[in-house]
């Protein structure tokens, strides 16, 4: 996803620390290792354990550390450690092949349990939420986090509804409510809604934004690839608020406006359309700058 933007904007070269906090299965990784050549300095995470077992099956071998947890909890781990990174990625949302798997219940167009949850150990999942929430909490979660304009109608049927089971009971629910064909199937609001509150996804990377910021060496680059405007606006304001001409800055805005997908990536990943990617430097603070001078 967007590979040519990320080698873009992070530049990787030999020798440079990594850390990647939404790994998946190690598409980017592959390719910015080969650029680093910096297994040793290299740190993949991901909270879901079939990215992980994948990950440790593409890496066997060789030194690169894999960290099974979410983004959060490991960069605080990592934090912890005393670690900073040259290059930082964040690839944020659900992968593809959650969306492949029926059984993870990520996909409206795939009949599967009302899952959602990137990391299995949890307790908390989709159906939980549909069938125990009051109908006051689902159309708060419907309209903050999906921004449904129907989220009150389509709450208030999932209450009549109860109990519901599978992704296809709840996509043709919402159907009902939203008559008619389009473009885009009706859940997919509902789905999205439900996906943030259940993996916390907003909630993650508003703590983990000054986290990453702490993890970055002097001049390190942090890209963050986002895939709706609620997160994007988290991470251009964040960015915004640390950046600037202002003698407190801590970063350098990389990327003026979002990069997107090419054309032919589109084409080829119609996911790829709804991604914008920014990027920021951490910059050098003048002691630090003479420090590394002398």
């Amino acid at each position: 996803m967007l590979l040519d933007e990320v080698l873009q904007v992070l530049a990787p070269r030999k020798g440079d620390s990594y850390l990647d906090v939404t790994a998946g299965y190690g598409g980017h990784a592959s390719s910015i290792l080969e650029l680093t050549a910096a297994d040793e300095r290299t740190v993949l995470v991901d909270r879901d354990e079939n990215a992980i077992n994948e990950l440790s099956e593409r890496f066997s071998g060789s030194s690169v550390r894999i960290v099974h947890q979410d983004f959060l909890g490991a960069s605080e781990l990592l934090r912890n450690e005393g670690k900073q990174f040259d290059l930082i990625l964040a690839d944020l949302g659900v992968s593809s092949p959650h969306l492949n798997q029926a059984e993870r219940g990520f996909a409206i167009i795939l009949n599967g349990p009302l899952d959602m949850r990137m990391d299995q150990s949890q307790t908390l999942s989709a159906e939980q939420i549909v069938n125990t929430y009051s109908q006051a909490q689902l159309t708060e979660i419907l309209s903050t986090y999906g921004e449904e304009p129907k989220a009150a109608a389509i709450a208030k049927l999932i209450v009549q509804s109860r109990p519901l089971t599978t992704t296809s009971e709840l996509a043709e629910l919402v159907k009902r409510v939203w008559p008619g064909h389009s473009r885009t199937h009706p859940a997919t609001r509902t789905f999205q809604a439900l996906r943030i509150a259940v993996n916390d996804e907003l909630g993650l990377l508003r703590r983990s934004l000054p986290v990453w910021v702490d993890l970055l060496a002097p001049g390190g680059r942090l890209a963050i690839i986002s895939f709706h405007s609620l997160e994007d606006r988290l991470v251009k304001q964040y960015f915004a608020d640390q950046g600037g001409d202002r003698y407190d800055a801590t970063l350098k805005v990389l990327t003026k406006r979002p990069l997107i997908a090419s054309a032919k990536e589109s084409v080829f990943n119609p996911r790829a359309r709804s991604a914008k990617l920014r990027a920021a430097a951490k910059i050098k603070k003048e002691r630090e700058m003479h420090a590394n001078s002398g």
